[in-house]
């Protein structure tokens, strides 16, 4: 039987209503936020633009069609990237959040609103911001390239402290140390010496760390977060206990376990391989296809892996992720 994607949420009488909703992104980094007007529920709260899919519309089209009729910009460039399904009090929206990078025209107010370009980690500034908009906008905080060691061993730190610096200077702002083959064991004295240097030279360069699950989890409180692994992820009941601004990631190899990552309250999943990778040289990827199923209506963002390099970034984008991930293309 097919999925009925309007079907209500468990508990609720009401359908789904689908929206898509645009993030309108100077090259500066500012963010176009709307006034609700007078006359509409929640009027006087802060949104994204957008609007309801009117029947037969992908996502983009309706997209488009709303931010043409309500500030007057025809889009040029867009890129899909998280669907969040959120509850309110007397209805419940998928909001198909969208990076709009490229437009003509300048922003007006056609409906009434006010329209405001702001600071996505200080838009509170304008006003009582829409509680749907709120993930969106602590997602944009999250670099889009994500970088994970392979060191393999002591022999093996200097080069990679030579690579990660490069990395580093060019702009590289997240990494995972993941060295489950360290000679000793992952947990050994030596393994435990790099994670400092490494989070020396990343703090240095304001980048952050996240530790794999494999190992102990005193350092991931030393680190900036922790990487899940898939069976660790389905193994927890609740997100790891860390400090408030601590990141949680999760590998996933399925749409049910990048399910699973935003039941766990995690702050991204990692879903893969995608294409072909020495790492697993004798399993194919799940292709570009699969990364979109895969990643549908996941409610956080999906960075793609495997083969992933800033050659894939565009076409990454193309399917939704947020970024990409990758051990030889980015360290």
């Amino acid at each position: 039987m097919a999925e009925d994607r309007n079907a209500p949420l468990p508990g609720r009488t009401d359908r789904i209503i689908d929206v898509a909703a645009g993030l309108i992104l100077r090259p500066d980094g500012q963010l176009l936020m709307g006034q609700r007007p007078e006359g509409k529920p929640w009027s006087g709260w802060w949104e994204l633009p957008g609007g309801k899919l009117e029947p037969g519309e992908t996502v983009l089209q309706a997209l488009s069609r709303e931010l043409r009729e309500e500030i007057g910009i025809r889009v040029t460039e867009a890129w899909p990237w998280v669907t969040y399904v959120h509850a309110y009090p007397q209805t419940t929206v998928r909001l198909s959040f969208c990076q709009v990078t490229g437009w003509e025209g300048e922003p007006r107010s056609l409906e009434n609103q006010r329209l405001e370009w702001v600071d996505p980690a200080n838009a509170g500034v304008v006003g009582d911001l829409l509680p749907a908009t709120l993930p969106p906008l602590r997602w944009l905080t999250l670099p889009t390239s994500y970088g994970i060691s392979s060191i393999g061993g002591p022999d093996g730190l200097p080069a990679f402290l030579a690579r990660l610096d490069a990395a580093l200077a060019k702009g590289l702002k997240l990494v995972q140390l993941r060295e489950p083959q360290w000679p000793g064991g992952a947990a050994g004295p030596a393994l435990h010496q790099a994670l400092q240097t490494v989070l020396a030279r990343c703090h240095a360069a304001g980048a952050r760390v996240l530790v794999n699950s494999v190992h102990p989890s005193d350092w991931w409180k030393e680190a900036d977060g922790v990487h899940l692994r898939a069976a660790d992820a389905a193994a927890l009941a609740a997100r790891p206990d860390l400090a408030e601004n601590a990141l949680v990631g999760v590998s996933a190899h399925s749409h049910a376990e990048v399910v699973r990552a935003r039941e766990l309250g995690a702050d991204f999943a990692v879903l893969g391989h995608v294409l072909a990778t020495p790492s697993h040289p004798d399993r194919p990827g799940i292709g570009w296809d699969g990364f979109t199923e895969g990643s549908r209506d996941a409610g956080l963002p999906v960075f793609a892996l495997g083969g992933q390099s800033e050659a894939t970034r565009i076409e990454a984008r193309r399917h939704g992720a947020h970024g990409i991930a990758a051990i030889r293309g980015l360290l």
